[in-house]
């Protein structure tokens, strides 16, 4: 957690490979070699066609040249790829390719594929989160700082507190990431327009099989116009950014001079200005906040995508993949700045503790009316601690000191009892508590994820 940081981490985690060309035709391939198997053993075509189909379907086996011209000359994203294979496979096996299927099944499952993968990423990178933020949680569990509403000092708390709050919205992402499964990553097979005509009631159990043989789910009803799954992890993605964001804002503010509470790692070398040489910017930080809005503004792409016209619309389906790409590679992005950014995380409980006190002890007042509370009720209480506060700060005086000139908190409270009620260390509730089971918590929840 404190550790120097010699050089910015902050690569591509590898999503941007996985939407791909190779990713993606190989998946389209992993499509088609499904579909084959499971209609060889319903006896809808011969099973030497799906064993050829299964040898041949490589990317490394197809002529890119010919596919991307064939792209070119029909502007079809699928075709190009049914004759390259066509044309590897031996004797008359090319011939059931893409048996009773259409385009969009083939693409749209594919693409699940693809994004099961990427999904496996966001989880692995989700564990090393937790696992950073469960260490950082223990160590500061008793680092206490000013609780802030408002903008303004409230009560005490501590960082690992502040740290715990995170770790229980993340895991939540991860429930709502890994409860999405069954419902996303289904395989579709329904013909030109979802009626299953072109292969009848045997295409329900050829759907089945194919999606056992992905690993996936088969949707209950092939419609080409169903998108609520897609527009559902998109939603998802746009939830964890979110909470990715008020993390990454909280971490900005508090690195401000004014603040000085903790600092987001600064590898030595790094350049914050061209003009000032001193400046240490929050440039992860920065970077999710900036990325965590783009994908917040790809939900309303994701619902309008889901108003298919008919039976089948390409208009949406370019929307919904659009929407879908962008989300997961700034996602990736945004993930692996954050485990770059706790990584090497510098916290200051020095500083926290003179933040604290910058009120001159207003922030106990809370306890000062709670305790005088016990003797003359609550609200007179309030009214007497009130005055003694608003002296304090309008007049740049001690709290303690005007304090001890209100008659209802002098005459019930001795000096030593106010100085121990002023001690912000002593008023942290269970914070060190909630951060011990934070904690533990996200080191659980990153455990189910290895």
């Amino acid at each position: 957690m404190q550790n120097e940081p010699t050089a910015y981490r902050v690569g591509d985690p590898g999503v941007r490979g996985l939407f791909g060309e190779a990713s993606r035709i190989q998946a389209w391939l992993d499509v088609e070699v499904a579909l084959a198997q499971a209609q060889a053993e319903l006896g809808v075509i011969p099973a030497y066609a799906a064993e050829e189909i299964e040898r041949k379907a490589r990317y490394d086996n197809l002529n890119m040249d010919n596919i991307r011209e064939g792209l070119a000359r029909t502007g079809h994203p699928l075709v190009p790829m049914v004759w390259e294979l066509d044309r590897i496979c031996e004797g008359d096996t090319g011939g059931y390719i893409h048996w009773g299927a259409t385009t969009q099944n083939i693409t749209q499952t594919g693409k699940l594929l693809n994004l099961r993968q990427v999904h496996g990423v966001f989880l692995a990178q989700l564990a090393d989160l937790l696992t950073e933020l469960a260490d950082l949680a223990e160590a500061t569990k008793d680092a206490t700082l000013p609780g802030r509403t408002h903008g303004q000092h409230a009560v005490p708390a501590t960082y690992g507190y502040k740290v715990s709050v995170w770790i229980d919205e993340l895991c939540r992402h991860v429930e709502r990431l890994r409860g999405c499964e069954s419902r996303v990553f289904v395989a579709m097979l329904g013909g030109g327009a979802g009626t299953l005509a072109s292969l009848g009631e045997i295409g329900l159990a050829i759907q089945d099989g194919m999606a056992q043989r992905l690993g996936m789910a088969s949707m209950s009803n092939p419609s080409r116009t169903i998108g609520d799954h897609l527009a559902e992890y998109i939603t998802i993605l746009a939830l964890l950014a979110a909470t990715c964001s008020k993390i990454g804002r909280e971490v900005y503010t508090q690195m401000k001079q004014e603040f000085g509470e903790v600092e987001e790692p600064v590898p030595e070398g790094t350049v914050g200005s061209s003009t000032m040489p001193q400046k240490r910017n929050p440039k992860l930080a920065q970077d999710v906040v900036a990325g965590a809005a783009q994908v917040r503004a790809l939900v309303p792409l994701a619902l309008e995508a889901m108003q298919t016209e008919h039976e089948a619309d390409r208009t949406t389906s370019v929307m919904m993949d659009k929407a879908l790409n962008e989300a997961c590679i700034l996602t990736g992005d945004i993930l692996q700045r954050m485990v770059n950014l706790f990584d090497g995380i510098r916290v200051f409980p020095e500083r926290m503790r003179r933040n604290l006190d910058l009120s001159g002890g207003l922030i106990m007042s809370e306890a000062v009316m709670l305790e005088l509370g016990r003797q003359i009720g609550r609200q007179q209480a309030h009214d007497a601690v009130y005055e003694a506060a608003q002296a304090s700060f309008l007049e740049g005086r001690s709290f303690a000191e005007t304090l001890a000139e209100e008659p209802e908190v002098s005459s019930r409270l001795a000096p030593e009892q106010i100085d121990a009620l002023l001690d912000p260390t002593a008023y942290t509730g269970v914070c060190s508590v909630f951060a011990e089971r934070g904690a533990k918590q996200a080191r659980e929840v990153a455990a189910g994820l290895g």
